[in-house]
């Protein structure tokens, strides 16, 4: 959590929470590609070893604020899982718990597909890319 997160309230601003969504997804999975290389390899590189000219699209977040995160000067534990996985899409799932109580605030869910540039059509998922996200699932 940064300072710069938090809202008059003292909580973690709404828009800051879907930037950590995203910041645990790049760890989780890697950067999209041409975006750079990662300082670590992701467990999974599903998202940097996709083919050029294939973008790696958010179709839809869900988000649940089961409770407000109280800024913090440590960061959030975030679990991150992968859920369905469709013929040319899949879901991350989330799990945000403050860092000193435990308890969870955020539930969310992330849609995404893997969208062809040229033409703007959704890509199948390949054998590979579904066989490297099925140890993640839950």
């Amino acid at each position: 959590m940064r300072w710069g997160d938090m809202d008059a309230y003292g909580h973690i601003n709404n828009v800051q929470i879907v930037r950590m969504l995203e910041e645990a997804r790049i760890a989780a999975f890697g950067p999209p590609r041409g975006a750079g290389l990662p300082g670590v390899e992701p467990p999974v590189a599903i998202f940097n070893d996709v083919e050029d000219g294939i973008m790696t699209l958010v179709v839809e977040h869900k988000v649940r604020y089961v409770r407000t995160l109280d800024y913090r000067n440590i960061p959030a534990d975030v679990e991150i899982w992968v859920g369905a996985v469709k013929g040319a899409s899949f879901d991350l799932h989330y799990l945000i718990k403050d860092p000193v109580t435990g308890e969870e605030c955020v539930k969310a869910s992330t849609h995404l597909a893997f969208v062809d540039e040229a033409t703007g059509r959704v890509r199948r998922l390949t054998p590979e890319q579904k066989e490297r996200l099925e140890p993640y699932r839950a």
